[in-house]
């Protein structure tokens, strides 16, 4: 009475009377554990490969991403705060690489004054603390996640929603290619014999991030925390070391002279603005946290918003370290991105001293967090692909978990499009960083504008509901400032594809969704839905009276008595010789068992269409009757026995499936021998 025990009982009569034992038929292959009545759990046998094809090819996946991850083991693929500050943190800590290179490299190709990039920078860095606290709000009331995405749609409606969304996907993809490209770039500054080979190491980097993080989430942390621990350490040293040598001994001033550099130009609000646009390249990443709660270990909220303000405060460390440096030492940037400001800031700090080991050391390792920055997208970019599906904006192949628990599908298409960008922009950091930032600025702002209203509607109840709303109202301003900044003043230099993509992507999730919703409201097959109410009528295309067309109409005979078996002639002699094998076989029936046949005689030698008329014809006139099309087909044991066999059947299976209301059964049919049965 419980198919979910999977058992049979058969009575066997013994050798005397009244003898009779009762015997258990189980199934050969112990695939499935019964948890309660009527549900079962697949077991590892499920996956155990069925021949030598699917034996290689799991042995490869295995080898690559490891071994399937069961749904109980999700608990222990959560992040400590050591492991997720530098998966979710390694973009906004990397950005402290190439922000100031981006600020002093906008004032330079204007000949202003390059001392304005200090005061930019800490400008940068207060908006830096405005929006970390601002997501320190967010965390507590979004414990499972607070996304722009699921913060704007909850409070401003769907369409804002979507905007940040489109946003945030456009900026994870970003953070990939220039984290990759700028991560190389620092590379050649030490191998400069690794110039020509820029576009290939970058796309080589993207296939082993994106291996890495197939293999899950927590593994990727330990891989990874390493490097990014190494940059942070190394980095703080370098400014420590840079400070003493640069203030101490050497007695350098803030702000060293620019020898040689053309600096006449006044420093116009444009440009300032201009520059600080280019620096807020190091805000990228800030809200990956917010996103990632439920990545956390237990307790969630306090996790993440203990790793979201130590991140900030390393940011904010890093960067007006770096900046500080790079101007008391004079440093000017390459046009052409070789060598980078930072290489040339540890150089100076390390190079003529017993510290000369640290040069490389600290350039390698910024490659590093540069390559891993791209993580945080690899985190985020698959989850909110996965929210996007959830709610029926991205195909459903997106909410999908892979072996390991990652979004497999979203982590492939997030290396896919990134390896794309590098490819098109030839691996220039400076042509991609133009694209950069814009999608951000405006999800920081329709998350923060989200949280005000979501403070304002908990108003009276939430204690200190007014001071997190006016926190966050004063996040939602300054982004929109910014958004607006850099826009603005980088529209021409990149900018334009970035806020011309946002709208087309809302419109691709808006019409992905009208579609599924059309699909759900109007999708049928023309199926009664009580059992009572199902008249069979059946079709058996045959080609000849073999013993297989003998077996395909016995099971339609068992279904329906209602059958008809078809066969398209191309010629009279084939159409006589057909009719006479039917009719021997009919007369050796007994009379509840006959059925009938017709002979169509295709003059222009065509096989599918004519069946396919009369399958229309008949559906025309029984519209009332489940019409089910039952077709013989050869199942090959090798790919190029598809080319020998099968032709018809498919041509026939593929029109039948755009005709509503008509069922398609296959017979499959096996060679003795190649096929293994296992008897109980």
């Amino acid at each position: 009475e419980d198919p979910s025990l999977l058992v049979r009982f058969e009575e066997r009569q013994g050798t005397l009377p009244g003898d009779v034992r009762v015997r258990m038929v189980r199934p050969s292959r112990n695939a499935f554990r019964r948890i309660d009545t009527g549900m079962l759990e697949a077991t590892t046998a499920t996956e155990a490969p069925r021949n030598a094809r699917e034996r290689v090819t799991q042995a490869v996946k295995r080898l690559v991403i490891g071994a399937p991850l069961s749904n109980i083991q999700a608990e222990h693929e959560r992040l400590s705060k050591f492991k997720a500050l530098a998966v979710l943190s390694s973009d906004a800590i990397s950005s402290v690489a190439y922000a100031t290179e981006a600020i002093l490299l906008t004032l330079l190709l204007a000949h202003a004054n390059l001392t304005a990039t200090l005061p930019i920078c800490l400008a940068i860095v207060a908006l830096l603390a405005i929006v970390a606290t601002s997501y320190l709000q967010t965390i507590p009331a979004y414990p499972g996640g607070g996304g722009s995405y699921i913060v704007a749609k909850d409070n401003l409606g769907t369409l804002p929603g979507l905007i940040a969304a489109a946003s945030l996907l456009i900026d994870y993809i970003l953070t990939v290619s220039v984290s990759i490209s700028a991560g190389v770039q620092n590379l050649v500054s030490l191998f400069s014999s690794l110039s020509p080979y820029v576009v290939l190491i970058d796309v080589l980097l993207v296939a082993f991030i994106t291996i890495v993080n197939l293999r899950g989430v927590r593994e990727s942390g330990t891989i990874f925390a390493i490097p990014t621990y190494v940059f942070i350490v190394s980095a703080l040293f370098m400014i420590a070391v840079g400070a003493v040598r640069s203030f101490l001994i050497a007695g350098h001033p803030m702000f060293s002279p620019y020898h040689g550099i053309v600096q006449d130009q006044p420093l116009a609000l444009f440009l300032i603005l201009k520059a600080f646009a280019a620096g807020c390249s190091a805000m990228t990443g800030v809200e990956a946290i917010s996103n990632g709660v439920p990545a956390f270990k237990k307790p969630e909220p306090r996790n993440a918003s203990i790793t979201l303000a130590s991140m900030a405060i390393i940011l904010g460390v890093l960067f007006i370290g770096i900046t500080m440096l790079g101007l008391s030492y004079g440093i000017v940037p390459n046009e052409a991105g070789n060598p980078t400001v930072i290489s040339q800031i540890a150089a100076n700090v390390f190079n003529n001293s017993p510290l000369a080991f640290m040069y490389p050391v600290f350039t390698i390792a910024t490659l590093f967090i540069l390559t891993l920055a791209a993580n945080t997208s690899y985190s985020d970019f698959p989850r909110l692909a996965s929210l996007l599906a959830r709610d029926d904006f991205l195909p459903h192949q997106f909410a999908f978990r892979g072996d390991r628990l990652a979004f497999s599908t979203g982590i492939v298409f997030l290396a896919v499009l990134a390896g794309g960008l590098l490819v098109i922009f030839e691996g220039d950091t400076t042509k991609l960083i133009n694209l950069y930032a814009v999608g951000v600025f405006l999800s920081f702002t329709l998350s923060q504008g989200g949280m005000v209203l979501h403070w304002w509607r908990l108003r009276g109840r939430q204690r200190g509901w007014l001071r997190s709303m006016i926190i966050n109202g004063v996040g939602a301003v300054t982004t929109l400032l910014v958004a607006a900044v850099i826009s603005s003043t980088k529209f021409f230099e990149g900018a334009w594809i970035v806020v011309i993509l946002i709208p087309i992507l809302v419109l691709a999730f808006m019409g992905i969704h009208k579609h599924y919703h059309t699909v759900e409201e109007e999708r049928t097959t023309g199926t009664p839905v009580r059992t009572g109410d199902i008249r069979h009528r059946l079709i058996v295309p045959i080609a000849g009276l073999d013993r297989v067309s003998r077996q395909t109409i016995a099971y339609g005979r068992s279904i329906s008595s209602h059958l008809t078996a078809v066969h398209v002639a191309i010629d009279s002699a084939d159409a006589e010789k057909v009719r006479e094998r039917w009719k021997e076989w009919q007369d050796t029936l007994p009379e509840n068992e006959k059925t009938q046949l017709v002979v169509i005689d295709s003059p222009y030698r065509s096989l599918a269409r004519p069946l396919l008329a009369y399958i229309d014809s008949v559906h025309e006139i029984y519209s009332d009757d489940t019409l089910t099309v039952i077709l013989p087909e050869f199942v090959a044991s090798h790919w190029w026995e598809n080319i020998l066999h099968n032709q018809t059947a498919l041509q026939l299976k593929a029109a039948l499936l755009f005709r509503p209301g008509i069922i398609v059964t296959s017979v499959p049919q096996h060679l003795p021998g190649r096929t293994k049965v296992k008897h109980t």
